[in-house]
C-alpha cells in the first residue's frame, strides 16, 4: 500500500497513512533526541515540529509559518522508504 496524506481537522498537521504498523504511540519534537530514523529525518525538514507514530498511521506537525508543499514531498520518501 503506497503511503498517502490527508488532512486533520488541525490545518497545521498531516496523517500520513502508511499501512502496516508504525510502532508507538510515540511522539518525537527534536531531531537531536528522536530514538527513530524515520521521526528523526522528518524531524529534520525544515519547518516540521513534531512526529506522532501510532497504530498504521503518522501524523507531522508543521509550524504556522511552514508550507505543506515543501514539507509533504520530503516525508512521503522518508515514509516509503521505511514502510512502503
Amino acid at each position: 500500500m503506497p503511503v498517502s496524506a490527508e488532512p486533520t481537522p488541525n490545518p497545521n498537521a498531516l496523517k500520513f497513512s502508511v499501512g502496516r504498523s508504525v510502532g508507538g504511540p510515540a511522539t518525537f519534537t527534536s531531531a537531536d533526541s528522536a530514538d527513530d530514523p524515520t521521526a528523526a529525518d522528518i524531524l529534520g525538514i525544515e519547518g516540521v515540529v513534531s512526529v506522532f507514530m501510532t497504530a498504521d498511521f503518522v501524523t507531522v506537525t508543521k509550524s504556522p509559518e511552514a508550507d505543506w508543499e515543501s514539507i509533504t514531498p520530503p516525508a512521503l520518501e522518508a515514509l516509503e522508504n521505511r514502510f512502503g
